[in-house]
């Protein structure tokens, strides 16, 4: 039996995407099925869990609704990151060809990155609370002419059978997820590649984001995502950033203290190791 130290949440079934990259980037530790992103935090919060593993966003569908807001508030700090590839299957059951197939179920945004496939199939598309949800429905409906567009690792829970793979239309369709623990992990401010996550709420005043942007650049931190978000109000908006290096680090420490000049607050959730991925797609973009 697993401990908890040895347990990741993540929310959705067994077989989700979530899980797939709680399983690639923690392949010791067991894999902890949550309903909600907030029963995942609660997880951890609880010590059910280590760490808990939450998507961010996607390079087809973009940002994960509401997870901006929940992330400030959810008592826990980000660790790491993990970017899993997302590859789609149709899977159907036993004895199943792609020639039966009328009907696909899946989340909403994996029906929306595999259009072209299935109108070139003429497979109808249904709405699922999730990917691995839909594998599972599937297995237990035993029809024929349903289908899952869902994980490789879901059709091998649920004893399904791949019909197609790579249904995506694009290519390189990529989630960004962030890892999550109850106490801060701080990496030294010697060590490189490292990524610092905060959200700030800007002062209502003539532009304002424009100033306190201004200090990122005049002290040479890179940013690498700012989006911005409402909360409760529609005076201030928050926004939430993502920039390279630590804040021990005289470049952005002298840019969060100027941040700091133009908000009501700065709240970091967390410096962590940059994953590899930033530097493999950075290679790639200077050849």
């Amino acid at each position: 039996m697993s401990t908890p130290d040895q347990t990741i949440a993540f929310q959705g079934s067994l077989g989700a995407y979530s899980d797939m990259s709680c399983r690639a980037a923690y392949p010791e530790m067991k894999t902890q099925p949550c309903r909600t992103f907030e029963d995942a935090f609660q997880a951890v919060r609880d010590g059910v869990a280590a760490l808990a593993m939450i998507p961010i966003d996607n390079t087809v569908a973009g940002r994960v609704a509401d997870i901006h807001h929940l992330l400030p508030d959810s008592g826990l700090h980000i660790v790491g990151e993990h970017f899993q590839p997302v590859n789609h299957h149709l899977l159907g059951v036993a004895g199943a060809t792609l020639q039966d197939i009328t009907h696909a179920h899946s989340h909403i945004h994996a029906l929306n990155q595999c259009r072209r496939f299935n109108q070139t199939h003429n497979i109808l598309p249904i709405d699922h609370v999730d990917t691995a949800g839909a594998a599972k429905d599937v297995a237990k409906w035993g029809d024929k002419t349903q289908a899952a567009i869902s994980s490789k690792l879901a059709a091998e829970i649920y004893g399904l059978t791949t019909l197609a793979k790579d249904l995506e239309d694009t290519e390189h369709n990529t989630t960004r997820f962030v890892v999550m623990a109850k106490d801060p992990v701080v990496p030294s401010p010697t060590m490189p590649h490292v990524m610092t996550t905060f959200v700030f709420r800007v002062r209502n005043l003539p532009a304002a984001l424009y100033k306190a942007m201004g200090g990122f650049a005049t002290n040479g931190v890179n940013m690498t995502k700012l989006e911005s978000y409402l909360r409760g109000d529609f005076v201030a908006a928050q926004f939430y950033a993502d920039v390279e290096g630590h804040p021990e680090q005289a470049g952005l420490k002298n840019a969060l203290d100027e941040l700091r000049f133009f908000t009501h607050e700065v709240t970091i959730l967390g410096t962590y190791p940059a994953h590899p991925y930033r530097l493999e797609q950075g290679r790639t973009q200077d050849d």
